[in-house]
């Protein structure tokens, strides 16, 4: 296992629906966004509602000319407001669109997330982050509570890249399964300092089916606000 302080260098970074008619039986498209039609799909609808108001009036007792603005006023809000249902809706779905395109971009590239869990096969690897120097003690713990790994390191202040090669204290080599680090630090006075840990490892698949889209990564899933920075890969010439 060790410690490097050099953190990897990041990188910036509708369907149409079908209509039939009942007259011949045949089906034609539609290139319309909801089959449903109401006022704000029809105008005529509306048009038809007032009129048919109008013509059904007591001659002997007409409608106030109050309470008739105050219903045109009625039909106008709802018309209005059908509308706007309709606009939310496709925003809604533009929305969706635009989370699965951003977390596809993800898939197989190593990303840094917050968390203290990580996949060990082989090695895994921890982000720190230290308020101050310090000197903290590195424990790292099976998914069963069995405690793996501890170990006391120096921090400076600032990030540091923690990498466990899956050998336990006593030289052990831990088989591959869900890890947790904790790190706690002291500092010349003894008090202790808050240091806050990234899980860094590669985005094997993403699941569009949830909302929003979840990044599966070494066995946790993260949504895409959870993502810190993109990892570039390491490169060395030969």
């Amino acid at each position: 296992m060790s410690v490097d302080a050099t953190m990897p260098t990041p990188v910036v970074s509708a369907p149409a629906t079908n209509s039939s008619g009942s007259s011949s039986g045949s089906s034609s498209n539609s290139t319309s966004s909801t089959a449903t039609q109401g006022i704000a799909d029809n105008f005529q609808t509306f048009l038809t509602l007032l009129t048919t108001q109008l013509q059904n009036q007591n001659p002997l007792d007409p409608l106030d000319t109050n309470q008739f603005t105050q219903q045109l006023v009625q039909f106008a809000g709802v018309e209005q407001q059908l509308k706007s249902n309709d606009q939310l809706k496709s925003l809604i779905e533009i929305e969706k669109s635009a989370q699965s395109t951003q977390a596809l971009v993800y898939v197989g590239n190593t990303v840094a997330v917050d968390g203290s869990k990580a996949q060990f096969d082989k090695s895994a690897t921890w982000n720190l982050n230290a308020p101050q120097n310090t000197s903290a003690t590195i424990s790292i713990t099976s998914s069963t509570g069995q405690l793996a790994y501890s170990g006391n390191f120096n921090l400076t202040q600032g990030n540091a890249s923690f990498v466990w090669d899956g050998k336990g204290t006593d030289g052990t080599q831990w088989p591959p399964g869900t890890y947790t680090l904790t790190a706690t630090g002291k500092d010349s006075k003894g008090n202790d300092i808050a240091i806050s840990t990234e899980v860094q490892g590669v985005v094997d698949s993403v699941d569009l089916t949830a909302s929003p889209p979840l990044l599966s990564i070494g066995g946790q899933t993260y949504t895409t606000d959870k993502i810190k920075r993109v990892v570039r890969p390491s490169t060395s010439s030969s």
